[in-house]
């Protein structure tokens, strides 16, 4: 059951992260990095209110951040659609693991 979750997490993610891809194929601007970035952090942030952020989702942020520092908004809001269907990916796990633990313990 446990490997049956990693593998709906892992399409979960795969998913999300080939529709940001697509999505951010036309040149971008500093407002569609905000927004984009923006639609992240929210996720990030009920991420960690489920207590299940996960670091990759931070490392891609800041690395969304950077790009767009530097004036690079194809990549910016590139990484920032990735964090989104990381952080997406942290919810999704968390919320179905309050339940399916139920389904690994020993009767």
């Amino acid at each position: 059951m446990r490997n049956v979750m990693r593998a709906s997490i892992l399409s979960l993610a795969s998913v999300l992260l080939m529709a940001g891809a697509t999505a951010a194929k036309a040149a971008s601007s500093e407002a569609d990095f905000k927004a984009a970035y923006a639609a992240a952090e929210a996720a990030n942030k009920e991420a960690a209110a489920l207590r299940n952020q996960w670091t990759t989702t931070a490392a891609t942020l800041a690395d969304a951040k950077k790009a767009a520092d530097k004036g690079d908004f194809d990549a910016a809001v590139a990484s920032s659609k990735e964090a989104e269907a990381l952080a997406k990916a942290s919810i999704y796990q968390a919320t179905s693991e309050k339940t399916l633990w139920k389904d690994l313990e020993i009767r």
